[in-house]
């Protein structure tokens, strides 16, 4: 890059610049900009002049800083998604879908959807909804003052819930290993990624007194069935968490409880009774299914108020016949019997899977969720790959790191409540001889 091509005298004028070049082709993706110092001195600006300019540029997603490695042009990062692989025709165990035969039938629920039609200017949440959900989320969450918002699914909530309280560049802090729509929401959003460690008892305290010592204006965080590992908080370890951010009430926290009805494991919470900014999340998809788009999001006052802002008539809100939709079913008492005998389901299936991997030789522990976490004795890569010759397609758990860490995953991800009993049979004999274990099959 001919670093003359960049001018101006003003903050304003040495970004538009570059960003003029950036359009043109002249400055790519992953092209480094000279140091503040430097591109100062060129233009004979004041240092902080040019300091200002890559902060607007930085805010506007032009650039990003990596540290020691100096500013750059951004561009879009590839991130995983979750879903069934496109294209293989491997049996894939990677997914993260619930079962679809034990999604609840929509044809009784149909008919009770219908109603006068909704016109612009009359209120966005359907009021019968709005009550069901205060219910729904009152015993765990008992503020006062608590409000409800609809958004179309979690990953909307999440992503309208960062937008409406922070900044391009500001940091976030995100669980580690992390569910793969928080990374991509925080990647596309411009914020930055801090990784708080996660183990059988959910996010660590030392982990998040770090995050918040870095400056984390947010955080995004699993009560239960944490995706991928399926940890959920403990009582002891939620208290610590609550009082360690008592000295941070303007944080705001998202609780991300995707799996809601479905868990076997009580909520317990990080908001606590004084904090100010916050946000429950509960979406409707993994027991009524990913297509049913709908997330209700229990919060303080102001947020809810901004969030009003991004949701208004005329614009995005969620449509009301998904609305009464969800209303009916939540409602309907065979609904919820199916769906309280599901999370039972992909419970009993996971352990006895896990069971089974432990009788041979690689131990294994079923947490929450619709997945499992499986520890190996070797990189995961070398497993999946492995397992690839055998007809499986496995995650690995690299695709859920966050930080810089030291050696690649040792673990997998893997989906098999809607394994049949000889699938999960061979499947465990397969994954044991790709981990390198030996021991005699039962």
């Amino acid at each position: 890059m001919d670093e003359q091509v960049i001018t101006g005298t003003t903050a304003a004028e040495i970004a538009a610049s570059v960003r003029a070049l950036h359009e043109r082709g002249a400055l790519r993706r992953g092209d480094a900009l000279p140091p503040v110092r430097e591109l100062a001195a060129q233009l004979q600006v004041n240092r902080n002049t040019a300091v200002a300019a890559y902060r607007l540029l930085a805010q506007a997603g032009v650039v990003v800083a990596r540290g020691r490695a100096g500013t750059v042009i951004a561009g879009v990062e590839a991130v995983a998604q979750e879903g069934y692989a496109a294209d293989s025709v491997l049996r894939d165990v990677g997914t993260g879908n619930p079962d679809p035969g034990r999604i609840p039938d929509l044809s009784s629920a149909l008919a009770r959807a219908t109603g006068r039609p909704v016109l612009y200017g009359e209120p966005v949440i359907d009021p019968a909804l709005e009550a069901r959900a205060l219910a729904w989320v009152r015993d765990d969450l008992p503020d006062p003052e608590l409000r409800i918002t609809v958004t179309n699914g979690a990953v909307d909530a999440v992503e309208r819930l960062l937008a409406q309280a922070l900044l391009r560049d500001d940091a976030v802090a995100l669980e580690d290993p992390c569910f793969l729509a928080s990374i991509h929401t925080v990647r596309h959003g411009g914020y930055r990624a801090v990784p708080v460690p996660v183990d059988a008892e959910g996010m660590t305290v030392d982990g998040l007194r770090a995050a918040l010592d870095a400056g984390v204006r947010a955080i995004i965080c699993t009560p239960r069935a944490q995706n991928p590992t399926g940890a959920t908080l403990s009582p002891a370890r939620a208290a610590a968490l609550r009082a360690l951010l008592a000295d941070h009430p303007y944080v705001l926290v998202i609780e991300d409880d995707h799996f809601s009805m479905l868990s076997q494991r009580p909520y317990e919470t990080l908001i606590g009774p004084g904090h100010r900014r916050f946000a429950l999340v509960r979406s409707v998809s993994k027991f009524l299914g990913p297509d049913m788009c709908l997330a209700i999001a229990a919060t303080d006052p102001e947020t809810a108020d901004r969030l009003a802002f991004r949701l208004s008539p005329g614009t995005t809100w969620v449509s009301h016949i998904l609305q009464r939709l969800v209303l009916a079913q939540l409602t309907d008492g065979t609904v919820l019997r199916e769906v309280a005998d599901a999370g039972r389901h992909y419970a009993s299936q996971n352990a006895a899977f896990a069971a089974r991997l432990t009788e041979r030789g690689l131990p294994a522990e079923a947490g929450d969720g619709l997945n499992l976490w499986v520890a190996l004795p070797v990189e995961a890569r070398i497993v999946a790959e492995r397992l690839m010759r055998r007809g499986w397609l496995a995650r690995t758990g690299d695709e859920f790191l966050l930080g810089a860490h030291p050696a690649p995953s040792h673990h997998l991800r893997l989906t098999v409540h809607d394994l049949t009993a000889e699938e999960a049979a061979r499947l465990v004999d397969d994954l044991v001889e790709a981990a390198g274990r030996s021991a005699p099959r039962s």
